[in-house]
Formats: C-alpha cells, structure tokens, sequence
C-alpha cells in the first residue's frame, strides 16, 4: 500500500510540475503565433482541471503517507509550507486571471512555478 501511495504521491506532483513548466513554455509561443484568447483560455480552463486535480492527488496520498508512516509534521514544515503557498498562488491566479494582463498572468505563473519547484527541493533535500 505505502508503495502505491508513494507512486501516486510522486505522479501528481509531477503532473503538477511538468504541467506548470509545459503551459509556462507554450502560452507565450501560442500568443506570439496569435492564437486567440478564447483559445488560451479553453486550454487554461483545461489545464486547471488536470492540475487541480494532480494536487489533489499530491496533498491526499502526502497527508495518508504521513499518517501511515508515522513521519513527523515537524519534518515536513517547509514543504507542507510551500504547498499551501503554491495552492494559494494558483487559487488565486485562477480567480483573477481573468481580469489580469499578460504580464500579470505570467509573473503570477512564475511565481507558482517557483513554489512547486521548492516543493521538490524541500522534498529532496536540495
């Protein structure tokens, strides 16, 4: 069961992750190539509901790991930190992406992107 756990742990994460990366990759060339908005936002409103979903999978099988492991919270302060500060960033950016501008939807996605990448290093030791 921990393994299953484990493999689901690191599948959402990483599905969080690579997703956050791909879309920060593809949007500026998909804007600079004049897809149009309604297109970027279909495509947001899309990757929201994979990623919403990947964290969900993250946190849940984070918090059961935990609890069946008997690891100790303290051990996992910063990185449960960063968690909450990357679910925060998103659900915020989620809610006012629309009434952003590019520059504001992007530096918001940045800093998303920075949390979820402090999350894997609080969670690798780096």
């Amino acid at each position: 069961m921990t393994r299953t756990l484990v493999f689901l742990h690191l599948i959402g994460a990483a599905v969080w992750l690579g997703g956050s990366i791909t879309l920060g990759a593809v949007v500026p060339v998909l804007r600079r190539t004049g897809v149009e908005r309604h297109q970027l936002r279909a495509m947001a409103r899309q990757f929201g509901r994979v990623s919403w979903t990947a964290m969900a999978v993250a946190i849940g099988s984070g918090v059961w790991l935990v609890s069946r492991t008997g690891r100790d919270w303290g051990d996992l302060s910063l990185k449960a930190g960063l968690v909450i500060v990357a679910v925060a960033l998103a659900a915020f950016h989620q809610v006012t992406a629309g009434s952003s501008s590019p520059a504001k939807r992007g530096a918001m996605e940045g800093l998303i992107l920075l949390a979820s990448l402090g999350i894997f290093a609080a969670a690798t030791g780096v």
